[in-house]
């Protein structure tokens, strides 16, 4: 397995960047997609990521279990994941206000991101993952906030610490941080 961390802020150009690196492969890719259309704007994000896209890419979504996409990528040789960002909003969206900030939540989340990359370990696919850098910004306002915040920057950190190669990606420029 190799797993390449693709970070940076919102609208920096990571999933473009990405989706170059899949595609500069010439291998057979998955895209992953933890992205659901429950607005106009969203659909609309959607749709320009799959305009993006080779016609020729499978395509899984997985709006919450990560793990599921280990299972799904077994007849490709890269899986692209897009992103982190976006499942970790996906879980905690999903919470009732009163229970914002659940222990017991926050550790669910984290063990699935264990099991995704634990599986990932005994795969021999090119994994790319992209997420959104949570740690260059000010503290949040709210308690959602700061939960995602929290929560988020875990599941970056747990992601880069087994990641072979990390990029950062500012105005559309990669950096390569790790590997």
């Amino acid at each position: 397995m190799s797993l390449i961390l693709v970070t940076g802020g919102v609208r920096s150009g990571k999933s473009g960047f990405a989706e170059e690196l899949a595609a500069d492969t010439g291998k057979r890719v998955l895209y992953a997609a933890t992205g659901e259309a429950k607005d106009e704007e969203m659909r609309s994000r959607i749709e320009q990521h799959q305009a993006r896209r080779p016609a020729e890419w499978g395509c899984v979504e997985i709006p919450q279990y990560l793990s599921y996409s280990n299972q799904a990528a077994k007849e490709y040789e890269v899986v692209l994941l897009d992103c982190l960002s976006t499942w970790v909003s996906n879980w905690l969206m999903a919470v009732p206000e009163e229970d914002w900030r659940s222990e017991a939540i926050t550790q669910e989340i984290y063990q699935e991101a264990k099991a995704w990359l634990d599986g990932l370990s005994a795969s021999p696919q090119t994994v790319i993952a992209v997420t959104s850098e949570v740690g260059l910004g000010g503290v949040a306002m709210n308690k959602l906030g700061r939960w995602f915040a929290d929560v988020l920057g875990d599941v970056n950190q747990m992601t880069a610490r087994r990641a072979d190669t990390v990029y950062a990606v500012f105005s559309g420029i990669p950096w390569r941080i790790k590997g």
